[in-house]
């Protein structure tokens, strides 16, 4: 069964009385020395817009304070989307409802716009506006490539970074290096 409602929904349904405001922020963060693209398509993401999700099965863990989403994840906001075989939103309660962050693992995609990035695991990290995604890394922009072991998005600047570091110690791309394509323009006579 596919569920589709906000994750402010989800929340509330577990906790009738509980009342608060989810946010969602994009997110990403600069790593010195990596390979850079520029991913103008993920940048200046509205962070303040509505959180939908879709997946096949949902777990509220309330004690924990984190939800659980598995099967076919997919999460929207405004224009960004993730998917994911599994997602745990991880929150807090201190008056308001806030989503500090977002694992994912299992075949994960991201894309805004004519961009895209997958990897084996992402972490979407609101507190510093990064989504960091590691194993197997790609980032696809108007036919330009970079493969890598880990890749970081910065959101707000639109800054990505990879390198050929995983956080599993296993190397992406190319013996740990990072590898890719950029498209030259054609000359004109």
């Amino acid at each position: 069964m596919t569920m589709n409602r906000t994750t402010l929904d989800i929340i509330r349904s577990a906790r009738p009385l509980r009342w608060g405001a989810i946010g969602f922020a994009g997110s990403a963060a600069l790593i010195a020395g990596a390979q850079h693209l520029s991913a103008q398509g993920i940048a200046g993401h509205d962070s303040k817009a509505p959180v939908n999700y879709a997946a096949d099965r949902i777990e509220v863990q309330d004690k924990a304070k984190r939800v659980v989403l598995s099967g076919n994840v997919d999460i929207n906001q405004s224009d960004l989307r993730m998917q994911a075989a599994r997602t745990t939103v991880a929150y807090s309660n201190t008056g308001d409802i806030q989503i500090e962050r977002i694992d994912a693992t299992g075949g994960v995609q991201v894309n805004r716009g004519g961009e895209s990035a997958r990897g084996d695991v992402a972490v979407y990290d609101f507190n510093r506006n990064v989504i960091t995604m590691t194993g197997n890394v790609a980032l696809r922009r108007n036919g330009d490539t970079l493969n890598g072991g880990r890749l970081v998005i910065d959101l707000d600047s639109g800054l990505s970074s990879v390198d050929g570091r995983s956080g599993g110690g296993a190397a992406g791309g190319k013996g740990g290096r990072v590898t890719g394509t950029f498209n030259v323009r054609n000359a004109k006579n």
